[in-house]
């Protein structure tokens, strides 16, 4: 009993004592990251105006608020010389990087961590004005995961990327085993607009705590919020004495990202499979590591023993995710018979409710299409349901919008009657669309589930948690939320990514970590210099005439499931040790 105590009052002062060295300040430097050509205080600027974008790409990549169509700049569509030229840059730079300690890498980490928290209104105004989406939805998807990432590797990332000593097997027992993990160059990542902070910032992290340098392509869509975030990344760099040009960020169409493509030594994409089938072809020529997540098309599944109101609340979040503008959430709603006129019920009225306007305005639910032409698909998709049996129940409402907005907002919409012969049961729709389909039993919801091309994530609710679990494990899916939605990317030790149409490689966890590592493995002698590897008298050359004899007892000696077998095989095996035995060339000269 006393060892139990001792045991309880140990673990007690520890805990005590960690909550106490979180009280002490740690020494971590501010940085100033110039922010004055990017922050809107209401006065007319220069160039300030409606912006129609052209359809055609230019030299330029032109820049605008989707919420307000207000002009916001442009930046180079860079060449591939000038791609390859910001690479060789990086390259230089990563070569003293890689030589940095953990000390020096957690502490651009908390530099970060400062800063982020210090100026979440700022990073999540530029994300809100270049994307649309609303204030809160960048808290809770920029700027959220960017710190639950940062804290995660502060944390354990140093843990991951140092050897890891492995079994050496019995033929090997006088040996050690391990796994390196080192830096692999410069990193290239092709990042889309949803996200435009932390799509920017994960491959960061990662890259760059394993000691990579990294060239990151923004989207046309998002390039005005990642040229600013890049200078977060590059001040709070250089506030740790790291060398200039390690982190670089890219502005430009398909031609800038296929330069960098053929330029770096691993590439990371989030994007579209058909852009992702591209980077793989063009990765081919180098031979060089690809890690694509590809987007979704992730199923809601709802059982009949649930808490309808709460699931209902939770469906229509994961279906407007990111304010509904254009970012994959749940696409297909599988409801139980038993609940399905409830469920849809209470959809609808949480649907109605909601508003959209200036996403920067705290009182709207929803902000604006990211992309001008993305409406046109939705609607294309909405109609082809309709053309086949669908209804609209819940058409939603676009409503309070300023006289400054333009007609950048699609309305949330509730539809039924829908089924997998439908383009919106099957294409992804990055958008505010809640198709719902009901289903009778669970091996039903399974099959509907799985009769998709993509296979990113799901989410399953039931009353039995032991019901929910077996339903996610049939599921062909990379991520599975059980009773939830989207939690697992809150989880940053966690691998994220999709199988099918959805990609492959994992971001984020010890994957995502490693992924963007060299892995080595190394074997030693493990009592060296007092035992060294030799090879057996009957194997060395000229071999013996016994020699396949000799590897027959060594392997029924080593491998054998009988032990007197074994040890039977030891004993001719050190017999034919200390005996001589001629060559088999010598044999034959006589």
């Amino acid at each position: 009993m006393a060892f139990w105590w001792a045991l309880i009052v140990i673990a007690f002062a520890f805990v005590i004592c960690k909550f106490l060295l979180m009280l002490i300040p740690s020494n971590v430097p501010s940085i100033d990251v110039d922010a004055s050509d990017v922050i809107d205080d209401g006065h007319p600027k220069e160039n300030s105006f409606i912006y129609i974008p052209s359809r055609r790409q230019t030299d330029k990549v032109q820049c605008y608020e989707p919420a307000t169509m207000k002009y916001l700049g442009y930046f180079p569509a860079l060449k591939p010389d000038e791609v390859k030229e910001r690479v060789a840059q990086v390259r230089k730079s990563q070569v003293v990087w890689a030589k940095s300690s953990f000390k020096q890498r957690r502490q651009f980490l908390r530099v970060l961590l400062k800063y982020i928290i210090e100026h979440q209104d700022l990073i999540c105004e530029i994300s809100s004005r270049d994307t649309g989406k609303t204030m809160v939805d960048a808290s809770m998807g920029e700027i959220m995961t960017t710190c639950e990432k940062i804290t995660w590797l502060l944390s354990e990332g140093e843990r991951w990327l140092k050897p890891e000593y492995r079994s050496c097997g019995r033929s090997m027992l006088h040996k050690k085993a391990k796994v390196e993990f080192h830096p692999l160059g410069v990193v290239g990542a092709i990042v889309s607009w949803n996200y435009p902070f932390h799509n920017l910032f994960n491959p960061v992290l990662a890259a760059v705590f394993s000691g990579n340098g990294i060239v990151v392509k923004v989207s046309e869509h998002a390039s005005w919020s990642g040229c600013f975030y890049v200078r977060i990344l590059q001040t709070a760099l250089a506030a740790v004495g790291a060398p200039e040009n390690l982190v670089e960020v890219i502005t430009g169409f398909a031609e800038t990202g296929e330069a960098l493509v053929s330029s770096v030594d691993k590439v990371i994409f989030v994007g579209s499979p058909g852009v992702g089938r591209m980077i793989m072809r063009k990765a081919a020529d180098t031979l060089i590591p690809v890690t694509l997540e590809l987007g979704g098309k992730d199923p809601f599944i709802v059982c009949e023993d649930v808490d309808v109101p709460h699931v209902a609340q939770v469906a229509v979040r994961a279906a407007l995710q990111s304010s509904g503008q254009n970012c994959a959430g749940a696409e297909r709603f599988y409801v139980h018979k038993d609940v399905y006129s409830a469920f849809v019920a209470a959809v609808v009225k949480i649907v109605k409710s909601v508003t959209a306007g200036p996403p920067q305005s705290g009182k709207y639910d929803m902000g604006a299409i990211c992309m001008q032409d993305h409406s046109e698909r939705l609607q294309s998709l909405i109609n082809d349901a309709l053309d086949k049996g669908a209804e609209i129940v819940g058409g939603g409402n676009v409503r309070n919008i300023s006289e400054g907005a333009v007609d950048q907002y699609f309305p949330p919409t509730v539809i039924v009657n829908v089924n997998h012969q439908m383009k919106l049961m099957q294409e992804e729709a990055f958008g505010p669309i809640m198709p719902i389909m009901m289903f009778s039993s669970d091996d039903e919801a399974i099959k509907l589930a799985n009769d998709s091309k993509y296979g990113l994530g799901c989410a399953v609710f039931s009353g039995s948690q032991r019901r929910a679990r077996f339903i996610a494990s049939q599921l062909n899916c990379g991520v599975a939320a059980i009773n939830d939605f989207a939690s697992n990317y809150m989880c940053q030790s966690l691998p994220f990514g999709g199988v099918k149409d959805s990609g492959f490689g994992r971001f984020a966890g010890v994957e995502g970590l490693r992924a963007c590592c060299l892995v080595k493995s190394v074997v030693e002698d493990r009592w060296w210099p007092l035992i060294k590897t030799k090879i057996p008298k009957p194997i060395q050359y000229p071999v013996a005439e016994n020699a396949f004899e000799f590897q027959q007892y060594l392997v029924e000696f080593l491998y054998g499931l009988n032990v007197w077998d074994r040890l039977r095989a030891l004993v001719n095996v050190v017999k034919m040790l200390t005996e001589h035995n001629p060559p088999v060339n010598a044999k034959r000269r006589d």
